[in-house]
């Protein structure tokens, strides 16, 4: 026997009884990933599993870059004594920021692109959506704190020491890091309950604009700023160099130039963040205000774009910084472990 209704053939499944038979409602799920992995021909099974492969060895190779970059950077800072500033003091800070994207936040969403059957991947999916709305945030407000640095070094030469000691920049550092689990909390704020269980690479949610602009537009605003007021003012201090003649002048001018090369240097990795990240934030400003029109992979490569500026800084760092190139050989060729050069003279 068959169902009476023809139409519920597709909806109910019927079970052999003692004198009939029985209908019964199957069970759905929400989640379509069973069928999908059960549903797919061998063709699209072929391409999937090349495309995994060629994603995880673009990936891999990028996570080894940000890590072996970043890695670098800390161990410089860290080892060599020379290199125990205020300002690196907060270039670590943000590396760690870096070192950690590679470490997490990449391999996470590989394995989540990669794979769609997997009973961990909707943890998994919260941990990935967690560390980047965190890292994110820290590395945004690490190079606000980077550019008020640059601004007393430059503009305040006087007040430096005093004003950007290290217990200064010890608290802008844990603020960095303690104020952006509220980029987390911002950006599922407003969204419904099946909306924050989604794993998305981005919230479509109208209320994540806000969280934007607190948490990427005012500080670029603010960075920008500053960095503006300390190129005048790094113009105007050329303008005197030039005419000094004494041997006093000469020394300080030699500090300032040195002063105006590193700020030109941390802006130089400000605006490369801002250029990674700024096509995704603003794809993500205009996605509900364009009626959700703009093309969703689009704004995934965007997404990637942002965190592959975890790779660049550290190349920023050796282009500009000779002494960052010198250490980074030392480390690279193992000479650091041949005896102790902590106080080795890099400049």
């Amino acid at each position: 026997m068959v169902c009476e209704d023809p139409i519920s053939v597709h909806h109910y499944k019927c079970y052999p009884s003692i004198n009939n038979y029985l209908c019964m409602e199957p069970e759905f799920s929400l989640n379509r990933d069973d069928d999908l992995c059960n549903d797919s021909s061998n063709v699209s099974g072929i391409t999937t599993v090349i495309s995994s492969y060629l994603l995880c060895i673009c990936v891999g190779f990028l996570s080894v870059l940000i890590m072996c970059g970043n890695l670098l950077v800390i161990i410089s800072i860290i080892y060599f004594k020379q290199l125990h500033t205020p300002t690196n003091y907060l270039i670590l800070s943000l590396a760690v920021a870096d070192l950690l994207v590679g470490v997490v936040v990449l391999p996470f969403s590989t394995i989540l692109v990669v794979t769609s059957c997997w009973y961990l991947k909707d943890l998994l999916c919260k941990i990935r959506g967690s560390f980047d709305a965190f890292l994110s945030v820290s590395s945004i407000l690490n190079l606000c704190s980077i550019s008020i640095d640059r601004y007393y070094a430059v503009c305040q030469p006087l007040n430096y020491r005093t004003k950007m000691n290290v217990h200064v920049i010890v608290v802008m550092i844990l603020l960095s890091w303690t104020v952006s689990p509220l980029g987390v909390v911002i950006s599922k704020w407003g969204l419904k309950p099946e909306e924050s269980n989604r794993c998305v690479l981005f919230q479509q949610a109208r209320t994540a604009i806000f969280g934007i602009f607190f948490y990427f537009y005012l500080p670029a605003i603010i960075m920008s700023s500053i960095y503006l007021k300390v190129f005048i003012v790094a113009r105007r201090q050329a303008r005197s160099i030039q005419n000094t003649t004494c041997q006093c002048k000469k020394s300080k001018a030699a500090v300032s130039k040195s002063e105006r090369k590193a700020t030109k240097t941390l802006a130089v990795v400000m605006g490369v963040f801002l250029i990674c990240w700024s096509p995704f934030l603003l794809c993500i400003t205009f996605y509900p205000l364009s009626n959700y029109t703009i093309p969703v992979p689009l704004i995934e490569t965007f997404k990637w774009l942002g965190w592959s500026n975890s790779m660049l800084n550290p190349f920023v760092y050796g282009f500009f910084y000779r002494w960052f190139r010198l250490s980074f050989r030392m480390i690279i060729s193992g000479k650091i472990f041949q005896g102790d050069f902590t106080n080795f003279k890099l400049f």
